[in-house]
């Protein structure tokens, strides 16, 4: 089904249920979005993607300079620093040349922004009809320092723990789908899709962050849901400090959704001490990147492995993580 690829519920219980049941080893069942490798010289931080967004173009972007900006994210919340992409298409017979050499285009624009080096790759073309125009696969190598190891275990996570984001939600998941469904809303809308990593680098080479996670499928509720589960604790978020732009949240109303469950393609979830949240914050609106960064909440004893909510209301209320199909093909 079409919500075994949401990021929520259901494609979490497909990968326990089929794949880490039957891949299932010491590097894998740590789960983090690039697994990390010793060598005999030093850690290594990889990963790999495919993309197969609709529309291939979008404001804001398309699926070549998405494709650099989620893998790249991908290695960069580990803590590493990416260095090299493999790219391989997978082409559509009667595909334009000019449309791919555009995707080309930006896909190589975006990893000289990056700084990272694409240094092999693949190309296939199927028939007409077997494939929808055009999808990517990426894979991704970074290296990590010794002492960002923890990053991506979310080992050291206690009671008190402030979770910062690094600006607007939601802009990536609504952009995509008032462009594919064409509603025509009047907004200027655009996807938020950027290389996190030199934002992310100034950020943990100046300060301490214990935990990092990039909320794209299933939206910033996920993320914490997974993990307030892996690091056996609770979390309470401030409706009131979610930021979230006026038209996103107005088109979320009208269609029925959730801005925290609407995917994002350059935002980061940090989770630091409440001592080391001011000097973040202080980093992060250095860079356009992290302007409009908040603390959206913190970390609490109870309940244990839940997402609350307090609303503007003051009320609570738990928030879930995806459990359908809300948005197919947004990455």
């Amino acid at each position: 089904m079409l919500g075994h690829g949401s990021g929520g519920k259901m494609m979490h219980d497909l990968i326990k249920n089929v794949f880490l049941k039957h891949f299932t080893n010491s590097i894998l069942d740590d789960q983090a979005d690039a697994a990390i490798l010793k060598s005999d010289s030093e850690e290594i931080a990889f990963t790999t993607d495919s993309f197969v967004i609709d529309p291939l173009f979008f404001p804001g972007g398309n699926i070549g300079k998405l494709a650099v900006c989620g893998t790249v994210n991908d290695l960069a919340v580990t803590g590493a620093e990416p260095a090299y992409l493999s790219v391989s298409f997978i082409i559509e017979e009667g595909f334009p040349v000019t449309d791919l050499e555009t995707i080309a285009e930006s896909l190589a624009a975006e990893a000289r922004k990056a700084g990272v080096f694409i240094v092999t790759g693949d190309t296939k073309v199927v028939n007409k009809g077997k494939c929808d125009k055009l999808f990517i696969n990426t894979a991704g190598i970074g290296r990590i320092k010794k002492d960002k190891l923890s990053i991506s275990k979310a080992e050291n996570i206690e009671e008190g723990d402030v979770i910062i984001i690094n600006g607007m939600i939601g802009d990536h998941g609504m952009a995509v789908m008032n462009t594919r469904e064409s509603f025509n809303f009047k907004t200027t809308v655009e996807s938020d899709c950027a290389s996190l990593n030199h934002l992310i680098s100034a950020v943990i080479d100046k300060s301490e962050v214990k935990f990092m996670r990039d909320p794209t499928r299933g939206g910033v509720a996920t993320v914490l849901n997974e993990l307030a589960v892996k690091a056996g604790v609770g979390i309470e978020i401030e409706e009131t400090a979610l930021p979230v732009r006026d038209s996103v949240k107005a088109m979320c109303e009208i269609l029925g959704f959730d801005p925290l469950h609407v995917a994002n393609e350059g935002k980061v979830i940090m989770v630091a001490s409440e001592k080391k949240a001011n000097d973040i914050l202080k980093i992060l609106k250095e860079d356009e990147l992290g302007i409009d960064c908040a603390i959206i909440g913190r970390v609490v004893k109870d309940p244990h492995g839940k997402v609350v909510l307090r609303t503007a209301t003051g009320g609570r209320r738990y928030i879930d993580s995806l459990s359908g199909d809300q948005l197919p093909r947004i990455c």
